[in-house]
């Protein structure tokens, strides 16, 4: 893929640094330090919602039933 991107002053230098130690083209120490960015970022744990019993006295898994219990038959 070819695109055009500026580059912040430090990030430059970075890219620069690693052209010279590593004797490699630009697309080349580009692709390496954000491959090295991206395997750095910590990998978060999946979010998982908690649920608690709420005594409910009601069949909950029928949205229709259970709204036509709490609010009559004319809910809709």
């Amino acid at each position: 893929m070819r695109t055009t991107v500026t580059l912040a002053d430090d990030v430059a230098a970075a890219i620069d640094d690693l052209r010279r130690q590593q004797a490699i083209g630009l697309s080349d120490a580009v692709n390496e330090l954000i491959r090295r960015g991206l395997a750095a970022q910590p990998r978060r744990k999946p979010y998982v919602q908690k649920s608690y019993p709420m005594g409910a006295k009601i069949d909950l898994t029928n949205i229709g039933e259970a709204m036509e219990i709490a609010e009559g038959p004319d809910w809709r």
